[in-house]
């Protein structure tokens, strides 16, 4: 079994590369913001601690957390935001190779990770090969803000927050270039999986 970290900038497309694969080769996508949901919920392994972090006042009536009430307090606390990301990134990646373990018992043949914060999260320790998404920052801009509503100001503040293209280039043993239209894509990334048809 292999398996292939994803990752790239806002708006380059990572969640169209992962149902493609998903759909058309024998592979288990995981998505780190999906694992992140999953151990926030209650009885989930990060519940009791980030009630213990924050009070109280952010559950809801049915004692789930309020994930719109604790983004409001971390965008002005970092202190707040380092002891959360502690708590959670690290459950995160527990979660993450759980499911790749579960996914080699059922004898997959391949597991896709995605994760923004792969490269800083040293995904690559469990990991076969980290691939990049690239999408030029233009069009990334225009799929943001026409796709998801995002205001430029939105859009700004979030690039900034992320990797170079540099940076992603750098940590990344491929890179897939979804700027264009999505037939191109999976052209590169058939073009990818041949390789390891034939191993």
């Amino acid at each position: 079994m292999k398996v292939f970290g994803i990752t790239g900038g806002v708006g380059a497309g990572k969640s169209e590369v992962l149902t493609y694969l998903g759909q058309n080769y024998d592979a288990t996508v995981i998505q780190a913001d999906e694992a992140g949901y999953l151990v926030m919920l209650p009885g989930g392994e990060c519940y009791g601690e980030i009630v213990k972090l924050f009070g109280r006042q952010i559950t809801t009536e049915t004692g789930e957390l309020d994930r719109k009430r604790i983004a409001e307090i971390v965008f002005q606390d970092e202190e707040k935001l380092k002891a959360l990301n502690a708590i959670v990134h690290p459950a995160v990646k527990r979660y993450i190779k759980k499911a790749i373990a579960a996914a080699e018992k059922a004898g997959t043949e391949y597991v896709f990770v995605e994760a923004a914060l792969l490269i800083e999260e040293k995904y690559d320790e469990i990991c076969d090969e980290l691939w990049y998404i690239y999408a030029d920052e233009e069009v990334r801009k225009e799929r943001l803000i026409e796709g998801r509503g995002y205001s430029e100001k939105k859009v700004r503040e979030i690039m900034t927050n992320q990797l170079s293209e540099d940076e992603f280039s750098s940590h990344c043993d491929f890179e897939i270039d979804n700027s264009g239209d999505f037939e191109e894509t999976k052209k590169q990334l058939d073009h990818r999986m041949k390789k390891y048809e034939t191993l």
